[in-house]
Protein backbone atom coordinates (compact mmCIF):
# COMPACT_ATOMS: atom_id res chain seq x y z
CA UNK A 1 0.00 0.00 0.00
CA UNK A 2 1.33 3.66 -0.97
CA UNK A 3 0.92 6.39 1.57
CA UNK A 4 0.61 9.50 -0.18
CA UNK A 5 0.12 13.00 1.49
CA UNK A 6 -0.72 16.23 -0.85
CA UNK A 7 0.66 19.68 -0.19
CA UNK A 8 0.57 23.27 -2.15
CA UNK A 9 -3.49 23.98 -2.24
CA UNK A 10 -4.42 27.64 -1.27
CA UNK A 11 -6.47 30.61 -2.34
CA UNK A 12 -5.37 32.69 -5.40
CA UNK A 13 -7.08 34.91 -7.88
CA UNK A 14 -8.15 33.74 -11.14
CA UNK A 15 -4.94 33.76 -13.52
CA UNK A 16 -2.37 32.82 -10.64
CA UNK A 17 -0.40 29.26 -10.87
CA UNK A 18 -0.24 27.24 -8.23
CA UNK A 19 2.09 23.54 -7.69
CA UNK A 20 0.52 21.19 -6.12
CA UNK A 21 2.62 17.90 -4.66
CA UNK A 22 2.46 14.60 -3.56
CA UNK A 23 4.79 12.79 -1.10
CA UNK A 24 4.48 8.68 -1.47
CA UNK A 25 6.04 6.42 0.81
CA UNK A 26 6.39 2.79 0.42
CA UNK A 27 8.60 1.01 -2.45
CA UNK A 28 5.98 0.23 -5.09
CA UNK A 29 5.44 4.49 -5.55
CA UNK A 30 7.77 4.02 -7.78
CA UNK A 31 6.26 1.53 -9.83
CA UNK A 32 3.11 3.62 -9.84
CA UNK A 33 0.94 4.68 -12.04
CA UNK A 34 0.13 8.61 -10.86
CA UNK A 35 -2.55 10.79 -11.15
CA UNK A 36 -4.95 13.68 -9.83
CA UNK A 37 -8.22 13.85 -9.80
CA UNK A 38 -10.58 16.59 -7.63
CA UNK A 39 -14.01 17.67 -6.27
CA UNK A 40 -16.31 20.71 -6.53
CA UNK A 41 -18.34 21.22 -3.60
CA UNK A 42 -21.97 19.45 -4.60
CA UNK A 43 -20.06 17.51 -7.17
CA UNK A 44 -18.34 14.31 -8.12
CA UNK A 45 -14.64 13.14 -8.24
CA UNK A 46 -13.19 14.10 -12.09
CA UNK A 47 -10.42 12.86 -13.74
CA UNK A 48 -7.25 15.72 -13.83
CA UNK A 49 -4.27 14.21 -14.98
CA UNK A 50 -2.32 11.31 -14.94
CA UNK A 51 0.87 9.72 -15.99
CA UNK A 52 2.37 6.10 -16.84
CA UNK A 53 5.11 5.24 -14.52
CA UNK A 54 7.52 3.67 -17.44
CA UNK A 55 6.35 5.13 -20.51
CA UNK A 56 5.81 8.49 -18.30
CA UNK A 57 2.87 9.34 -20.84
CA UNK A 58 0.83 11.64 -19.57
CA UNK A 59 -2.86 12.08 -19.74
CA UNK A 60 -5.34 15.43 -19.54
CA UNK A 61 -8.75 15.93 -19.26
CA UNK A 62 -9.77 18.47 -21.68
CA UNK A 63 -10.69 21.12 -18.99
CA UNK A 64 -7.14 21.51 -18.13
CA UNK A 65 -4.89 20.61 -21.37
CA UNK A 66 -2.50 23.31 -22.15
CA UNK A 67 -2.62 24.89 -18.64
CA UNK A 68 -1.86 21.90 -16.00
CA UNK A 69 1.19 20.00 -16.31
CA UNK A 70 2.14 16.47 -14.70
CA UNK A 71 5.77 15.38 -13.08
CA UNK A 72 7.22 13.05 -10.98
CA UNK A 73 10.59 12.95 -9.37
CA UNK A 74 11.11 9.27 -8.54
CA UNK A 75 14.00 9.94 -6.18
CA UNK A 76 12.03 12.32 -4.28
CA UNK A 77 8.58 10.00 -4.61
CA UNK A 78 6.80 12.81 -5.13
CA UNK A 79 4.64 13.78 -8.19
CA UNK A 80 3.30 17.27 -8.91
CA UNK A 81 1.07 19.45 -10.74
CA UNK A 82 1.74 22.77 -11.96
CA UNK A 83 -1.70 24.56 -12.18
CA UNK A 84 -1.29 27.62 -14.47
CA UNK A 85 -3.52 30.47 -15.36
CA UNK A 86 -6.17 29.41 -12.86
CA UNK A 87 -10.12 29.75 -13.21
CA UNK A 88 -12.65 29.90 -10.85
CA UNK A 89 -13.74 26.55 -11.82
CA UNK A 90 -10.63 24.88 -10.83
CA UNK A 91 -11.72 25.69 -7.15
CA UNK A 92 -12.20 22.01 -5.83
CA UNK A 93 -10.22 19.50 -3.59
CA UNK A 94 -7.36 17.85 -5.44
CA UNK A 95 -6.15 14.29 -4.80
CA UNK A 96 -3.01 12.28 -5.56
CA UNK A 97 -3.73 8.97 -6.74
CA UNK A 98 -1.32 6.43 -6.87
CA UNK A 99 -2.77 2.74 -9.39
CA UNK A 100 -1.17 -0.22 -10.54
CA UNK A 101 -2.38 0.59 -13.79
CA UNK A 102 -3.77 3.65 -15.75
CA UNK A 103 -7.27 2.39 -16.15
CA UNK A 104 -7.74 1.32 -12.47
CA UNK A 105 -7.04 4.23 -11.18
CA UNK A 106 -9.88 4.72 -8.97
CA UNK A 107 -8.90 0.75 -7.46
CA UNK A 108 -5.21 2.62 -5.87
CA UNK A 109 -4.42 4.57 -2.94
CA UNK A 110 -5.76 7.91 -2.42
CA UNK A 111 -4.64 10.92 -0.33
CA UNK A 112 -6.41 12.80 1.83
CA UNK A 113 -6.63 15.89 -0.51
CA UNK A 114 -5.74 19.86 -0.44
CA UNK A 115 -8.05 22.60 -1.33
CA UNK A 116 -7.15 24.86 -4.03
CA UNK A 117 -9.73 28.09 -4.43
CA UNK A 118 -9.38 30.51 -7.39
CA UNK A 119 -11.61 33.77 -6.97
CA UNK A 120 -12.22 35.98 -9.49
Amino acid sequence: QVQLAESGGGVVQAGASLRLSCAGSGRTFRNADMAWFRQAPGKGREFVAAMAWYSETTYYADSVKGRFTISRDNAKNTVYLQMNSLKPEDTAIYYCVAARSIVSLYEGSWGQGTQVTVFS
